[in-house]
């Protein structure tokens, strides 16, 4: 089974977290695509929100994970973006649900906020969950 492609993307305060997550997805067998950044040079998140948002919404890649400071600022930006339905998880349980009832597309996460175990079993999750449909897809319909 071909697994999905992945876009991943930080500002500078996500970083660190973001090279760890990274290898993880690799690891696991993902088709991983690093948007950036690679420093700890301060960036204006909205720029590397929007354009991953962009390139999951049009299709270029299957989900995108975005990861700053907290999550918030770059979930904020990504659901401007028309087809962007995008969770900001500090627990599995989020994450599991938020892809079951709610088919999530892009996953934040704040590297000031969990750690580096954390972080991965939330992607794990995040990505392994399926959208459950029925009921859920009037709603996600509704959100957009």
């Amino acid at each position: 089974m071909q697994k999905e492609k992945i876009i991943i993307g930080s500002d500078h305060a996500g970083v660190n977290l973001k090279s760890k997550i990274k290898l993880y997805l690799l690891e696991l067998g993902y088709d991983v695509f690093d948007f950036g950044v690679n420093s700890q040079e301060p960036v204006d998140y909205p720029y590397i929100a929007k354009d991953v948002a962009n390139k999951v919404a049009t299709g270029e890649y299957n989900k995108g994970i975005l990861i700053c400071g907290t999550g918030i600022g770059m979930s904020i930006t990504a659901n401007k973006i028309k087809g962007i339905r995008a969770v900001v998880c500090s627990d599995t349980t989020s994450a599991k649900l938020s892809r079951q009832h709610n088919d999530t597309n892009i996953l934040c996460f704040g590297e000031r906020i969990i750690g580096e175990y954390l972080a991965k079993d939330i992607c794990k999750i995040w990505l392994e969950t399926e959208f459950m449909k029925d009921r859920h897809l009037r709603r996600v319909n509704l959100i957009e």
